[in-house]
């Protein structure tokens, strides 16, 4: 089961500010019209991989943007005008490799315009639908925003961030997704939760994320391995940090190591009915890792260099991968022929995997591969082209069955019902990415929105204040995306996560100041109104937005029998 990640955060900028918006128009070059392509020559050759493609509900709407349609037909213009240039700067040079690359780069960018325009109709999410209804993929969602559910501050900003993102998912597709992609796999069980901030909080029964997986409809999700297993997450941060030690032990006492050993290799069953599958680590390495995987290949495209001011790439990784100034010109010739023995190695490691588990426990296994999606084409520039090759391998072998999870499920129901402890597929498998002293503060600002985001949904909708109310929730949604925390962590464009953070809340909070004023008989001012529009025009996701997600929670008990906030 080969499992994809598409997420972006939304960087959108509607003309305001370029920055962040160029990941958008990279990942739908790199990877998204590349995998379009790889799926298209599978269907010709009647052949249905079956892949599970997650295509998170806030980058559909990036998407399905006109001003993304627009961007990124200029973006592709660009750089195919790059390419020229390029060519010309090194014919000057008489470095004639280097003129045939960047001449690569012309016929690359021409292709990605020419299908976005003409073969794929400017959607991207259109074609998706297309392959799944001819059955090739099955499209699964993840939470509308990519919020980071165990560290959300009320239950009902977990359950926006799902009901939206179902509702999301059928307006873009058709129909209901059957899996979700958890964010960062990040999973809580219901226990009574204390806030990571403040000095004075104290514990409140909260529910488990897979109740409200599971009241939405989906029928599975995914954990990373060490969940499965029921082992602690790794290294000593979490113990450090005060918060995540205190959410820790709060969340243990609750789970009861297995006696029977577990596996990522089997499917099973939560209380509710819900199935968890998980990410096999054997495939992860091989495929993700730069250093021992197929990505890290001397002759592969090397990311890191770039030639300014068109950021084309012109070298391979090369024997020496940490010096830069020692890169040798990319070949694709020598690079392309590279990908089939990498494909059919990776077929062989699938084959082995399954033949040990099988006579280790005397039935049928799956291989959950999980990746995100941008690591095929923009990380890995080879990506795509390994994904074809490894399908065509595997139809071709026979003896390995690709299948989406919705197939799996089908055909051979969980065996056993397990619990599963708090956890995530982050570094040390637990929350500490996402919490830390770097980014607790976002967490501060963060809960207070959240809880009068519930008292607004509960109290101003259908009001005089309910449009602006629904512009609250769009900003909250967008602030709540776990990819601020994580930029903030790993000083990824760190300046750029604080500020955007910052914008959202600052945004929330005036709106939230002025659908009170005009819920209490306050007509709005000239400049009101325009803050409201800049808001709306700005931020514009998610025209079905529904308050009723935020309103306090109506039923009295989860499934497990503890009472709901």
């Amino acid at each position: 089961m080969l499992v994809l990640h598409s997420h972006m955060p939304y960087v959108l900028s509607h003309g305001k500010s370029p920055h962040g918006t160029d990941w958008l128009f990279e990942s739908a070059a790199e990877c998204y019209l590349p995998i379009l392509d790889a799926l298209d020559r599978l269907r010709l050759q009647g052949i249905k991989p079956r892949w599970t493609i997650n295509l998170t509900p806030i980058l559909g709407e990036q998407l399905d943007d006109p001003s993304f349609k627009s961007g990124f037909e200029d973006y592709c213009q660009e750089k195919i005008d790059y390419a020229v240039s390029d060519q010309a700067r090194f014919d000057k040079h008489s470095e004639l490799k280097m003129v045939g690359i960047a001449a690569m780069w012309q016929r690359v960018y021409s292709r990605a315009l020419m299908q976005f325009k003409h073969k794929w109709g400017r959607s991207i999410t259109g074609a998706l639908r297309e392959f799944q209804e001819d059955g090739l993929i099955e499209l699964i969602t993840c939470g509308a925003t990519h919020g980071y559910f165990p560290l959300l501050g009320t239950d009902e900003s977990v359950q926006a961030q799902v009901k939206l993102a179902v509702s999301s998912h059928v307006r873009r597709f058709g129909s209901k997704p059957r899996g979700i992609w958890l964010p960062e796999c990040a999973y809580r069980p219901g226990y009574d939760w204390k806030s990571p901030v403040g000095e004075d909080e104290t514990p409140w029964p909260r529910k488990a994320v897979d109740d409200f997986v599971r009241e939405s409809g989906i029928e599975y999700f995914f954990v990373d391995s060490h969940l499965i297993r029921g082992g602690e997450p790794l290294g000593t941060y979490w113990q450090k940090f005060p918060q995540l030690a205190e959410m820790f032990e709060r969340s243990r006492h609750l789970f009861t190591p297995p006696a029977e050993a577990r596996s990522e290799y089997e499917h099973y069953t939560l209380a509710g009915g819900t199935v968890v599958m998980a990410r096999d680590p054997e495939t992860t390495v091989k495929v993700w890792s730069g250093d021992i995987g197929y990505p890290g290949d001397e002759y592969y495209l090397e990311f890191h260099k770039q030639l300014y001011p068109g950021r084309l790439r012109y070298w391979r990784i090369s024997q020496n991968k940490a010096d830069l100034g020692a890169k040798e010109p990319y070949d694709p010739w020598v690079a392309y022929d590279r990908i089939h023995g990498h494909a059919r190695d990776f077929v062989s490691l699938v084959k082995g995997t399954l033949s040990r588990y099988r006579g280790q426990a005397n039935r049928e296994g799956t291989v959950v591969a999980m990746y995100d999606t941008e690591l095929f084409g923009h990380w890995w520039w080879e990506g795509p082209e390994f994904l074809y090759e490894s399908a065509l391998e595997m139809h071709r072998d026979g003896s390995v069955e690709m299948v989406s999870g919705g197939d799996l499920i089908d055909r051979e129901p969980p065996r056993h019902r397990i619990s599963l402890p708090e956890g995530s597929w982050g570094e040390g498998g637990y929350h500490s990415v996402w919490l830390n002293e770097d980014n607790i503060w976002t967490w501060a600002d963060l809960y207070p929105c959240q809880k009068r985001m519930r008292e607004m949904a509960s109290a101003l909708a259908g009001g005089p204040a309910h449009e602006i109310v629904e512009q609250c929730a769009r900003e909250l949604l967008l602030a709540e995306a776990s990819d601020w925390q994580f930029l903030i962590s790993t000083w990824a464009a760190r300046d750029y996560a604080e500020a955007r953070f910052a914008d959202h809340i600052e945004r929330f909070n005036r709106l939230a100041d002025l659908a009170l004023e005009v819920q209490q008989g306050h007509v709005m001012t000239g400049t009101e109104k325009e803050f409201l529009l800049d808001c709306q025009e700005k931020d514009a996701c998610f025209p079905e937005i529904d308050l009723a997600y935020w309103a306090k929670l109506d039923h009295p008990l989860s499934l497990s029998g503890v009472p709901s906030s």
